[in-house]
């Protein structure tokens, strides 16, 4: 699949914001929330479901990220 630059950009944009959000929750320095949810595989989701991720709110895209990351070994 071709991805052109706006679809490239929104997603990025989208991570970083679900980023910041986790971050501020959570208590956590962005590189922190960042590293865990490389680590426990909150990233990867978000990129994997972007098209149903995206229209839902920023908050619950977070508690979808925490959810997603006690699955794969992540405490917080």
């Amino acid at each position: 699949m071709v991805m052109d630059r706006k679809y490239i950009f929104d997603r990025i944009e989208y991570v970083v914001a679900c980023v910041g959000a986790f971050a501020q929750r959570f208590k956590l320095s962005n590189s922190q929330a960042y590293a865990y949810l490389r680590r426990f595989s909150g990233i990867d989701f978000l990129l994997e479901c972007y098209a149903a991720e995206h229209t839902l709110s920023i908050d619950n895209a977070v508690s979808d990220l925490q959810l997603v990351c006690r699955q794969k070994g992540g405490r917080i």
